[in-house]
């Protein structure tokens, strides 16, 4: 039976339900089904509840809202060490219920008439995609450019590789996922972006396994993942899945991991410096030095070879430039929530 504290109101009863559902994911997917099926319309009224209160500006809701969706995920993203809910005609409506709420989101972002000024040809297209990314607050944020380069600390850089872990520490993944379905020069592009995430065939260059070097300096465990991510750093790491996961989302996929690729070789400039800074062991940054130069060739090449032969058809170009606004605005989010919190903490202290 679902369980009935959720029945209760607001925050309580919003945790209430993602710990219920958060219980599923251990089962077989047949068991889900059949045990809760009594109970399915409540559950996903509960969902509806939640996702509601997220969008009307309550946090704690929209922070147990991309919680659940990022456990969910882990169905997709990681292989399971018994049972799985994975496959549960339950747990999918409720994860397009949170999905659903999570585009709104993004989209609520996006001024309507931006889409609307894409230029129809690929090259002005192009142009005009990275101009605004470009004059973005994201591009330059002060959270690198400042805080992460010349004054965050030991904890302070600990807390960072965690957040980052949705995204970089999976990308390779993620390039496998959103690359089902393709040809021709964007499926040779995607395959050379995965084949250098994979360290060209040495095991030891992985870019997975580079970046779980920066766990053992900060000795970071699997326990402390979870606690430190905030609301802004779940939805970064579950828009990712999102966008990769689905064929129909292919185009917002080339414009989100595209732009995560522009972003980093700046990003991790600064976060070199911060390491040097702070006399770090070199073995935990070999990711972030070997990414500000792979990630400028990859994303060099991503538009050539990804961006400028899809952008030939108005739905891909659209698409891409909404996946790339989904990027750059929850990104500025996030950041400026950082930024914000390392500021309060520096004059508390």
């Amino acid at each position: 039976m679902v369980s009935r504290t959720y029945q209760a109101t607001g925050t309580a009863g919003h945790a209430a339900l993602v710990d219920e559902i958060s219980s599923w994911l251990a089962l077989d997917a047949d068991d889900v089904d059949h045990k809760h099926a009594a109970r399915r319309d409540h559950a996903l009224t509960a969902v509806r509840a939640l996702n509601e209160d997220a969008a009307a500006g309550d946090t704690e809701a929209f922070h147990l809202q991309q919680l659940l969706l990022s456990r969910i995920y882990t169905t997709v993203v990681q292989l399971p060490k018994g049972t799985s809910a994975e496959g549960s005609a339950l747990l999918h409506e409720v994860t397009r219920l949170l999905e659903n709420a999570t585009v709104a989101l993004e989209d609520g972002c996006i001024t309507p008439s931006t889409l609307e000024q894409a230029p129809t040809e690929p090259r002005p297209y192009l142009s005009w995609l990275k101009g605004l990314v470009r004059r973005h607050r994201a591009f330059k944020h002060p959270y690198y450019t400042e805080f992460i380069r010349d004054q965050a600390g030991h904890d302070d850089l600990r807390t960072y590789v965690v957040q980052e872990s949705l995204v970089d520490g999976r990308f390779d993944d993620l390039l496998a996922m959103m690359q089902v379905g393709t040809a021709g020069a964007a499926k040779m592009e995607i395959a050379n972006n995965y084949w250098d995430e994979m360290g060209n065939g040495d095991p030891d260059q992985v870019h997975t396994h580079l970046f779980n070097k920066i766990y053992e300096v900060f000795d970071v465990r699997e326990d402390d993942m979870e606690s430190v991510m905030t609301a802004g750093d779940l939805l970064t790491g579950n828009l990712a899945v999102l966008v990769c996961r689905y064929r129909r989302l292919y185009a917002e996929a080339v414009g989100f991991l595209g732009m995560t690729e522009w972003l980093v070789p700046d990003r991790f400039t600064d976060v070199v410096h911060a390491w040097e800074r702070l006399g770090l062991p070199p073995v935990g940054i070999t990711y972030h030095r070997l990414h500000i130069t792979v990630d400028s060739q990859h994303a060099a090449g991503w538009f050539h070879h990804v961006v400028l032969p899809a952008a030939h058809d108005a739905r891909m170009r659209r698409g891409i430039a909404r996946g790339a606004l989904w990027r750059v605005n929850s990104s500025a989010r996030l950041l400026d929530e950082r930024l914000g919190a390392a500021r309060g903490a520096v004059a508390t202290a």
